[in-house]
């Protein structure tokens, strides 16, 4: 499986960047960009207020 970010619903607020526990991800052009070096963790889906994250 792999981390999505749905481009029309990220608003680059950052705070998917603050809660992820191995820093896999960074806002590029007010949208979020997932590396490879997720783990899958999940903390991004629960905190994004825009409910634009997915597995």
């Amino acid at each position: 499986m792999a981390v999505k970010v749905n481009k029309n619903k990220c608003n680059g607020c950052g705070r998917c960047v603050e809660i992820c526990p191995v820093n896999a991800i960074k806002i590029e052009q007010n949208i979020a960009v997932i590396s490879n070096d997720c783990i899958e963790c999940g903390a991004c889906l629960i905190v994004c207020p825009e409910d634009a994250i997915s597995v």
